[in-house]
């Protein structure tokens, strides 16, 4: 009995290695090889797109979206690597995605936000070992690992066909791409450029690019508002706080090779919905289920306390919330083994979104600071406060640094946010 168990076993294993000679794909228990481990290399926070950020006509209908349509859009990856791979997400969608044709390719002059692609540079990804494949509602769908070289800091650009689009207006996307993608009608995965094609500053479907790296490559997940993802900064310039703050990771022999995640959106908020889930909500997804993930940088709650009353008890209120969740936060992350560190909350002393004359909400935020600033709260504290504040006039920003707004930084505030943040917090051990 014990011999034809061995037996059944050596020829189930022989049918595995056979299947993979024959297809070309290797088994999954064997993907990641000795020694390496899959690492997402870039995100973007998917989001249920708003009215005005879905594709503009003739890529929207009146009951369905990005039909005969190739989207062909760019990210900047943080983790280099010999293999890659996709995540399409239909986190939003209401009716099942389908996903036509997708290619992978090295932009021209290896630019962001370009429509044409190094020619020679083009690879086609599989889904299950098929060109197409369907993401159903809620879900989202991993391509199959693809031999595709990638350097640190370089661009990707990816190529999504999708015949019949998406049969509602409930679109899953990022619309702060603060980088240009391109919409053509038919499939054009396999173009060199996209000739006449129709330009938006958002991304849409894709969610995630992760990389085959070395064992002892780790990813930083920063979460946050507009902020961190970007409002103020330069289109298809890479420069918000989390690109510069690569920036400065990778010149540094101790600390490259180390991925920066950037889950952050427009609007968001740690206790209420807003753009996006709150980040009690969307913690599991953007950061806990994330691949490779050590460290989380928490840079949130300028919102909550903007968006609610400038009372005192309001303000009283939003503070105890925001200090509970933060707490949240930390034991669950924490229970993944991810450390935490809490960045102070930056001014907005004449905003006219969030100032207040009687000062209630710049007492909020200063009592908010004042709990992340106090030791054994988080593993370690990020002051962007003291960072980018008037020295003069600590309720407002450097006149220098904003965006016009007095609540937004420019990428020259963003520099300055980026260069706060002690580099020694994410050396290897």
């Amino acid at each position: 009995m014990l011999g034809t168990c061995v037996l059944v076993l050596a020829l189930i294993v022989t049918g595995s290695a056979l299947t993979a000679l024959v297809t070309g794909t290797a088994p999954a228990t064997a993907a990641a090889g000795p020694g390496r481990h899959w690492v997402n290399t870039w995100t973007g926070m998917p989001q249920l797109t708003e009215p005005a950020n879905l594709p503009p006509a003739p890529y929207t209908g009146t009951t369905s979206v990005l039909v005969d349509t190739t989207l062909r859009q760019t990210v900047r990856v943080t983790a280099g690597g010999p293999r890659i791979r996709l995540r399409f997400s239909n986190a939003y969608g209401d009716t099942p995605l389908p996903l036509t044709a997708v290619t992978v390719a090295l932009p021209r002059d290896g630019r962001a936000g370009v429509s044409a692609v190094e020619p020679d540079s083009l690879r086609r990804v599989t889904f299950a070992g098929r060109d197409s494949t369907t993401v159903p509602v809620g879900a989202q769908m991993v391509s199959d690992p693809l031999d595709f070289e990638l350097r640190a800091g370089s661009e990707l650009t990816v190529t999504a066909y999708t015949a019949r689009g998406q049969a509602s207006l409930a679109l899953t996307s990022h619309p702060g791409s603060r980088t240009t993608s391109y919409l053509v009608h038919g499939d054009h995965t396999r173009d060199q450029d996209l000739a006449g094609a129709t330009a938006v500053d958002h991304w849409y479907l894709l969610s995630d690019v992760e990389v085959l790296a070395p064992g002892r490559t780790r990813a930083v997940a920063v979460v946050g508002d507009s902020l961190t993802d970007g409002r103020g900064s330069t289109t298809n310039g890479n420069d918000r706080w989390p690109d510069q703050f690569f920036d400065r990771l990778r010149s540094r022999a101790a600390t490259s090779g180390i991925a920066v995640l950037n889950q952050a959106a427009g609007g968001n908020r740690v206790l209420n919905d807003g753009l996006g889930p709150n980040v009690l909500a969307r913690l599991d997804r953007d950061v806990l289920s994330r691949s490779g993930v050590s460290w989380l940088i928490l840079f949130e709650g300028v919102n909550d306390i903007g968006t609610a009353d400038a009372t005192p008890a309001a303000q009283r209120a939003v503070t105890d919330d925001l200090i509970a969740g933060y707490r949240q936060i930390v034991v669950r992350a924490h229970a993944q083994g991810i450390r935490v560190y809490g960045a102070t909350l930056t001014p907005f002393g004449g905003s006219t979104l969030y100032d207040d004359p009687a000062g209630e909400r710049e007492a909020a935020r200063q009592r908010v600071n004042a709990w992340i600033r106090t030791p054994g709260h988080f593993d370690a504290v990020i002051d962007f406060d003291r960072a980018v504040r008037d020295p003069e006039a600590p309720g407002r920003l450097r006149p220098a640094l904003h965006a016009g707004d007095w609540l937004h930084l420019n990428p020259e505030g963003y520099r300055v946010l980026a260069a706060a943040v002690p580099e020694g917090l994410f050396r290897r051990a």
